[in-house]
């Protein structure tokens, strides 16, 4: 797409947060200028009466859906299924669509029937509803890890969302998985309350929530689907997912069984070696201090993801590695914007140059 000066963009079904997280990055943008967000229960409000923080920063009001015109992008932050539902009369509106949303993160069908295709309990396998999703808009969509699809995105018309617990495990392992040195993963996944949305849930409830150390997906969570997809189907990866108390934030600690014996300068030749040119994964493993390892406090509010290793000393083929993301930054709008600067051929970092708030 060879973009005009300023693109007209527009974010569909944005009163979550992932619709504010956006409204956040793109109001900095300096080729984007957001015209539209839609809401059907807060038309006809300002943005900032559901986004705070936008207040003097947006003069925006929510429109009712229906009420969508033509633009140059779309942002589509959708409950599931409804995406699937709408693309045809959505993709008529804008030549660029990105969706936030699980629909068209997994291409196979059979894959996307066991995982997505049915009611759950939004954090596992489903009823095995079957694939309803258009056919013809599956293919379309290029899975939106910058990462690992930078060159597919250029240019794309589509790309989907990106699982938050998925893309902390996935950069986590990804140097490893390449070299083929993964024997066994077992990754334990920690997850603030951001992550299960802006709609109140028995699991969000406040009393529940407090001091939680839940751990509400021991195996099978939905999220593996995207590991097995980015790492290879034939990489061995089991997740465990918590709910503790921290609002934003994902939290991998993965141990690693390696099919040969690393020393400490083998692996950071690996993730220096993957990451050196990526600009939004850091490398965080230090000999000492108190923040010689990812922590996602630090990333908070950023496209940042941070990544660090530890080898164990008394087992050269026992690796820890641990990452830390933002599941609203780059666990969803911050990849999302990142994939919209690639695939209009934007400077990557446009709208996503900014770090987090310490302490």
């Amino acid at each position: 797409m060879t973009p005009a000066t300023t693109l007209k963009v527009g974010v569909v079904g944005g009163s979550g947060y992932t619709g504010g997280e956006l409204l956040r990055y793109l109001r900095s943008h300096p080729r984007v200028t957001v015209t539209q967000i839609t809401s059907r229960d807060n038309a006809g409000h300002y943005v900032h009466a559901v986004h705070p923080g936008l207040r003097g920063r947006s003069s925006l009001q929510f429109i009712h859906p229906d009420a969508l015109t033509t633009c140059d992008a779309l942002f589509l932050c959708l409950p599931h299924g409804e995406a699937a539902r709408q693309i045809d009369r959505l993709a008529a509106l804008a030549p660029v669509i990105i969706d936030l949303s699980a629909d068209f993160r997994l291409h196979d069908s059979d894959a996307y029937a066991r995982w997505y295709g049915g009611d759950s309990d939004g954090g596992g396998e489903s009823d095995g509803g079957g694939d309803a999703r258009p056919a013809a808009w599956v293919d379309r969509f290029v899975y939106g890890l910058p990462e690992v699809n930078r060159d597919r995105l250029r240019g794309a018309s589509c790309a989907s969302g990106v699982g938050c617990n998925a893309t902390a495990v996935n950069l986590a392992l990804l140097p490893l998985a390449r070299a083929g040195l993964i024997d066994y993963a077992a990754c334990a996944v920690s997850v603030g309350s951001s992550e299960g949305g802006a709609v109140v849930s028995t699991g969000s409830h406040h009393p529940i929530r407090s001091g939680a150390v839940r751990t509400y997906k021991a195996t099978g969570h939905r999220h593996g689907a995207e590991v097995a997809l980015i790492l290879g189907a034939g990489v061995r990866v089991h997740l465990a997912i918590t709910a503790i108390e921290m609002i934003r934030g994902v939290h991998v600690v993965a141990h690693v069984t390696t099919n040969a014996p690393l020393t400490d300068k083998e692996l950071w030749r690996l993730y220096r070696g993957a990451y050196k040119d990526e600009p939004f994964v850091r490398l965080v493993a230090g000999k000492t201090g108190m923040h010689r390892l990812p922590e996602p406090r630090i990333v908070a509010g950023t496209n940042f993801c941070d990544v660090g290793f530890e080898l164990d000393a008394d087992d050269p083929r026992h690796v820890v590695v641990v990452s830390a993301l933002d599941n609203l930054g780059k666990g969803a709008a911050g990849s999302a914007v990142q994939c919209l600067n690639l695939m209009c051929g934007f400077d990557e970092m446009d709208g996503l140059d900014m770090i987090g708030v310490y302490p």
